[in-house]
This record gives structure tokens, C-alpha cells and sequence, in this order.
């Protein structure tokens, strides 16, 4: 039998006989996680970077709130760590995702790595509340999404790869935003801080404990 785990403004998050989640949302535009990976711009970085960002700096927080970069210590009160001349987008800050990616050789990069994190600008990924990764006995982080837009009826395969408040339901990559036909905040100066749709148009299925292949990359299934 299917159950209701919760429901977050009036959308109903169900599970399935077959213990796929699902729900419908609208979808709100997430730009963690990118750091210039694969050429494209990194999320955050402070003023005096010359390149173009993702997302303006203030949804990062501020000196002794950074809660959208990765900080020298781990904590919000931290400095943020800047992208060294060998990184990809040197200056600019580093963005993470609750995901976290393992190097080539299959050992843990450090914190500070800009390729510990799943990239927004490539990789379509889904935002998930506590509700959903605690609610379920699959493992949710790294899992399979299936995103699906019934406007226009595009879909593209996804991973959950990031953490969200426990109030928003509906949050998803700019990678996953432009496959589905959702506004990506083109032609803007700050792509992800526009965009996205309100209307509960978006369909969205995870499977917990499978874990996510996306353009042809294996996501690790990881514990929250």
C-alpha cells in the first residue's frame, strides 16, 4: 500500500507500492555545487572575481554565516575557501552539494576540492527536504530521479545530489531546469537567482537505494 510521508505546501509526497517517492511541484532554481567543473561558471565568489557567477553572493550568507560555501573549517563562522591557480575557476569561492563525489582513484577528495560536489550547470539533480531522506528505508542521497515536466512533457533522468529546508519541496539543478524546458535564468546576469516555475507543473520520482546514472556517470549512494 502506498503511504503519505508528509506533505510540504499542499503537495502530497508519497510512497509507492514499489518504494519509489513521488510527488508534484513547481521547481525553484539551485546553483550548488558548481564550481567550473566542465567549463562552466562556478556558483559564488567574492566581489573582486572577474569572471561571471551563478548565483549572486548574498545567497551564500556572509562573514560569520557562510551557509552556500565551503569554509576553511567546516563551519558557517569559517573563511570560505577560494579556488587555488590549479583549480578550475581560480578566486572564485567553493560551492558544495550534500553529495559527495569521490576522486578518479576512488578515495575521498578533501572539502575543499571543487570536484567533491555534484555541478549544477551539468549535472540535472534534484533538491530533497528531510522529510523525504529521512522518511524513506532506501537510501536517498545519490539515488535515481526521474523529472518530468507535464507543461510540455520533457523529462531527463537526475540524482538527488543536495540537501534542502524543511519547508521547500521542489528544487532542482540548472543543468535539470534547462533539460525539462524550465526558465534557467538565460540571458541574466545571475542565472540561478531567476527562473524556475511556481505552478505545480513539475512530476517528480525518486527511486531510494538505486543509485543514479546520468550521462553515463554512477552516483555513490551515500548515507545521510
Amino acid at each position: 500500500m502506498s503511504r503519505i510521508i508528509g506533505n510540504i505546501k499542499g503537495s502530497d509526497i508519497v510512497e509507492e507500492d514499489d518504494g519509489s517517492v513521488t510527488f508534484t511541484a513547481g521547481a525553484q532554481l539551485d546553483g550548488d555545487g558548481a564550481n567550473g567543473q566542465f567549463g562552466e561558471p562556478p556558483c559564488y565568489a567574492p566581489k573582486s572575481y572577474a569572471g561571471k557567477t551563478l548565483d549572486v553572493l548574498a545567497n551564500a550568507g556572509g562573514p560569520g554565516n557562510w551557509f552556500g560555501v565551503v569554509t576553511d573549517t567546516g563551519e558557517e563562522d569559517g573563511h570560505p575557501v577560494v579556488q587555488g591557480s590549479g583549480d578550475p575557476c581560480p578566486g572564485a569561492f567553493v560551492s558544495a552539494t550534500s553529495l559527495h563525489l569521490p576522486g578518479k582513484d576512488g578515495k575521498l577528495l578533501p572539502r575543499s576540492s571543487p570536484f567533491k560536489y555534484v555541478d549544477s550547470a551539468t549535472v540535472p539533480f534534484v533538491v530533497v527536504p528531510p522529510m523525504i531522506i529521512r522518511g524513506v528505508a532506501g537510501v536517498v542521497m545519490g539515488c535515481r530521479a526521474m523529472v518530468t515536466n507535464t507543461k510540455n512533457g520533457k523529462s531527463v533522468e537526475a540524482v538527488v545530489a543536495d540537501g534542502g529546508p524543511s519547508n521547500k519541496l521542489g528544487e532542482i539543478s540548472l543543468a535539470c531546469a534547462k533539460a525539462i524546458g524550465v526558465p534557467a535564468g538565460e540571458g541574466t546576469t545571475h542565472p540561478a537567482n531567476s527562473g524556475g516555475v511556481d505552478a505545480h507543473i513539475i512530476q517528480y520520482r525518486l527511486f531510494p537505494g538505486v543509485p543514479a546514472v546520468v550521462n553515463g556517470v554512477t552516483y555513490p549512494l551515500q548515507h545521510s
